[in-house]
Order: C-alpha cells, then sequence, then structure tokens
C-alpha cells in the first residue's frame, strides 16, 4: 500500500462523534471463591461448620504418597463424622510431608516432635495402618468353675 492513501484512509475514519454506532463494552466475568449453590446446599443440609486457622492438612495414601493441602477451606460436623476439604492438593512424598511437619511443629515442644518420629518410624518400617497397636488390653478368658462374686446392687451407702 502507499502511504498517501493510507494517510487518506485514516482522515476519513472518525471514531465517535454523532451518528457513530455506540461501541459495545464488554463486562469482565467475575470469577468470586463462590461455591456450587448445591454444594452449598448439601452442606448446608450435612450440618458442617467452618473451621477456622488451619495452615496445612496432609493425607496419607495407600499409594504411599501424601496429599497436601495448603491454607485450605474445612468445614466439619464432628458428632457426624463428617469432614469437607476444599482447596486446591499438591501430590507429596512422605519426606518431604514430614520435613514440612516438623518445622512446623518446633514451636509446640519435644512431646509432639516424639510422635512425629514414632510416626516416621512406622511409615519407614513400612508398618501398614492395621499393624498399629491402639493399646486394647486382650481379653481375659473367664473362668466358669471359679465361684461367682455376688455383688449387691441395691445396697446403698
Amino acid at each position: 500500500m502507499n502511504a498517501e492513501k493510507l494517510a487518506k484512509l485514516q482522515s476519513q475514519v472518525r471514531t465517535g462523534g454523532k451518528g457513530t454506532p455506540r461501541r459495545k463494552v464488554k463486562k469482565a466475568v467475575k470469577t468470586s471463591a463462590k461455591e456450587d449453590p448445591k454444594i452449598a446446599s448439601t452442606l448446608k443440609q450435612l450440618g458442617v461448620q467452618p473451621i477456622p486457622d488451619i495452615e496445612t492438612i496432609n493425607m496419607f495414601l495407600d499409594s504411599g504418597k501424601v496429599m497436601s493441602f495448603s491454607m485450605p477451606r474445612l468445614s466439619a460436623n464432628v458428632q457426624a463424622n463428617t469432614f469437607v476439604v476444599a482447596g486446591k492438593p499438591e501430590e507429596k512424598t512422605p519426606e518431604q510431608a514430614f520435613t514440612e511437619m516438623i518445622s512446623r511443629m518446633g514451636s509446640f515442644g519435644p512431646e509432639s516432635l516424639s510422635q512425629l518420629a514414632k510416626m516416621s518410624e512406622g511409615l519407614q518400617a513400612g508398618a501398614s495402618v492395621d499393624d498399629v497397636d491402639d493399646d486394647i488390653p486382650d481379653l481375659v478368658a473367664i473362668d466358669e468353675d471359679a465361684p461367682a462374686k455376688a455383688t449387691d446392687l441395691d445396697a446403698t451407702d
């Protein structure tokens, strides 16, 4: 194209003023962190309440990986044993998760660090969740030949 022709065409172009069509303004789509209304109504039916100030949540998977949530939104109904975690998860190795836990738990004292050390030893040894002793006493066999102890439940002091 010729520079003279371009200058002539530019002089004819008019933006704005009387008789020109108005430009449509595109409204920006607002993306808010609001939840889907169906999810919100379901959570309301479950009776979960938000739990504030949770920094991280770590879930140990059967595959040996750890699913870690940073700054999640946690809601819970403890009586119904229902917990809702919302956030973006990261998949980590147990070693990475434990180093982060140790750095955060250092301020809670040596008791928490010793418990964390026991957990890490169990994971390194390959112990499964079923191998953990829950401090449940063994059942004792009842000797049926022994004389029954008389207890008087009706007696008052």
